[in-house]
């Protein structure tokens, strides 16, 4: 276990920082005061270069035949009977998200986003559950939902001149529920792939749409020649898709997903350039919980280590809490050269829709592995030393004190954490909860003059240096040679049946996920609807004009605007994840703080001394239990704040 004291100064001081983002204006957590406002400020948006920041939306969920004051049990759906569903969408339940709620949310969107982000990251499920007996879902309905909440997205972010066009990309992904039957998807070419080339035209460049039919993947640069968005389909990877079988046989899609992922971030190392990751099913792993294939996620482990240099980070839906999860090189098996530890498969994945008790179950699985992780030398003086802020008169740390210092780093990969890398799974539009937006800030120190995807987009067809005109990658590219490996004997190993890739030079700088500069992702704004709150207020204001529900329905759709918005629920700078970025290091401290007493139940530096629990030991005597804050607020927020903390007292 860490102590926190000695974590906060012993991890990575003396970070290499890009200039002070003084040029990089906060979006403001108020909505735009007026429409005359949004009209300005989009305008403006529309002229100028990259703001720093982009919108993440995941499992809106659009449901058709979802009914106002509907039963809310798992039977109905909230497709009829009589109940607590609410206009904008029964908070809390298995209910999927109305179409008043869709509406809503990118009436906000375009109000408060539209000219203050670069992008937007899409990570599926953009049809209704197939869980109304009564009602099966059809194919045509799925294709159908998908298209409305595409049309959504051009409508958000249309551009004044050409309305049928958009002013920032929009990078899709497939969802388990947008094929059918859901999670069953052969590979490809088939008709979904097919099917959705055509919902998403809009949002696939025209190089990339034969590599999307061959197999869900695409792609997009998000800023021309600096950052790709490289959309994966985790349907091949997904444990649960049993038309599949993982990643390790070369006749499944998932071998060749692996490889396309491997050449594409090869590609972009080789142009200087970065890349997110974004897909649908997130590759949780722990002793409760398993969402990929095992060799799917050993692969996916050692490409996002092996190109570290290459991959800002990654980010998923699906599991409707919000949370991250770290990947452990060292848990590679599938390589000679990894020192891997001994590790049991864990268990299969849960279902998507399950209740607190099992989501709890799994956070608490992830919390055992942030115990388990390395920890700092127990000894001040390395703290102050890497602080330079040793006492005048102390001594120099010893030699020993810089050994110990030196093994930890050696056991986390180097002061950079590069052992690690981090996949943020952000909650869900649709209120199994609460719904909720995710605004991420990064880095564009230096990125001032660059040209920005609306300036170059007339151009998606250019020529890429390794590509071939239909898009396929150039083969003798893929598998040339390099200097580290050509003419050399090397000892015989067992060979594995893919292309292991190359680690970043050694004399490479560490990567924007591992290290601030420019692309490095520095923060993100969870935003949610308080749909409680809002009924509330309606509730409120029928009793005051003596209206009905249904007059309300029928009035003035201002109403609406003025009672549904989306509020900050909180940040990662705030005064409890206290986090100076989204690098994978601050990602391994959060992670330590909130593991922080979690084997011993002792009292951390996190604990909240307001907030105790009294247990009588076996003497009768009473031992007081402390909290620890950060692991409370995690597991707050991981349900979006809408858990009690009776609730949260039960399950933590």
């Amino acid at each position: 276990m860490i102590p926190n004291s000695l974590l906060a100064g012993i991890l990575f001081l003396g970070s290499v920082f890009a200039s002070p983002l003084s040029d990089q204006r906060p979006l403001g957590h108020e909505a735009l005061s007026s429409t005359a406002d949004a009209d300005i400020a989009n305008t403006a948006g529309s002229q100028r270069g990259l703001s720093g920041r982009f919108l993440h939306i995941t499992d809106l969920h659009p449901d058709r035949l979802y009914k106002n004051g509907a039963s809310t049990s798992d039977d109905v759906s909230c497709h009829r009977g009589e109940g607590r569903a609410g206009y904008f969408g029964a908070e809390g339940t298995e209910c999927d998200a109305p179409l008043a709620l869709i509406n809503e949310t990118f009436r906000w969107i375009e109000n408060n986003l539209k000219g203050e982000i670069d992008f937007v990251i899409w990570t599926g499920d953009s049809a209704r559950h197939d869980n109304d007996l009564k009602n099966p879902r059809t194919p045509d309905e799925v294709i159908s939902l998908n298209e409305f909440i595409a049309d959504k997205f051009v409508d958000a972010f249309k551009r004044p001149e050409a309305p049928h066009t958009l002013s920032i990309p929009v990078i899709p992904t497939l969802g388990n529920n947008d094929i059918m039957p859901h999670n069953i998807l052969a590979d490809g070419p088939n008709k979904w792939t097919k099917h959705y080339l055509d919902v998403w035209t809009r949002f696939i460049p025209e190089h990339q749409r034969h590599s999307f039919v061959e197999g869900g993947w695409f792609t997009s640069e998000v800023i021309p020649n600096q950052l790709a968005v490289i959309s994966l389909n985790t349907m091949y990877f997904f444990d649960s898709n049993s038309a599949v079988d993982g990643c390790a046989d070369k006749s499944e899609p998932g071998y060749e997903h692996m490889e396309w992922l491997r050449v594409q971030l090869k590609i972009l190392r080789s142009r200087g350039m970065k890349a997110i990751l974004i897909g649908h099913v997130p590759p949780a792993r722990t002793s409760s919980k398993q969402n990929w294939d095992e060799t799917c996620w050993q692969k996916y482990t050692l490409w996002v280590h092996q190109y570290r240099d290459v991959v800002v980070g990654s980010a998923y839906g699906h599991m409707n809490i919000d949370h991250f999860m770290l990947q452990d090189s060292r848990k590679i098996e599938i390589v000679d050269d990894f020192e891997a530890s001994s590790s049991d498969i864990p268990a299969k994945g849960l279902s998507d829709r399950v209740g607190v008790q099992s989501r709890s179950e799994y956070l608490s699985s992830l919390r055992k592995d942030w115990s388990q992780m390395p920890s700092p030398p127990d000894d001040l003086s390395i703290m102050e030393e890497l602080m330079g802020e040793s006492p005048p008169g102390s001594e120099t740390p010893s030699k020993i004190s810089k050994k110990k210092r030196k093994k930890f780093y050696k056991k986390i990969g180097g002061p950079w954490a590069e052992r690690y890398s981090v996949s943020l799974v952000s909650p869900s539009l649709v209120p199994n909860y609460f719904p909720t937006l995710r605004v991420v800030e990064y880095n564009i120190t230096g990125l001032e003059g660059v040209a920005t995807w609306a300036e170059n987009s007339s151009d998606l067809s250019q020529e890429r240096s390794h590509e071939t005109d239909d898009g396929f990658i150039d083969d003798n590219f893929a598998d040339e040679e390099t200097p580290e490996n050509s003419g050399k004997k090397k000892k015989k190993k067992k060979k594995p049946n893919f292309k292991v890739p190359e680690p970043p030079s050694p004399s490479a700088p560490p990567g924007p996920a591992y290290s601030n500069q420019p692309l490095t992702w520095l923060n993100y704004t969870q935003y949610f609807a308080n749909l409680t709150r809002i009924y509330e207020e309606l509730a409120e204001l029928e009793q005051s004009t003596n209206t009905t529900n249904q007059f309300i329905e029928e009035s003035d759709e201002e109403i609406y605007k003025d009672l549904f918005s989306f509020e900050v629920e909180y940040d990662t700078k705030d005064h409890i994840y206290k986090m100076d970025d989204l690098t994978v290091r601050s990602f391994f401290k959060l992670a330590t703080r909130a593991a922080d007493n979690f084997a011993d139940g002792s009292e951390g530096e996190e604990a909240d001394s307001d907030d105790d629990d009294d247990d009588d030991d076996d003497d009768g005597s009473t031992v007081t239990k402390k909290k620890n804050l950060v692991w409370r607020a995690f597991l707050e927020r991981a349900f979006v704040k809408y858990m009690s903390y009776d609730e949260l007292d039960d399950i933590e």
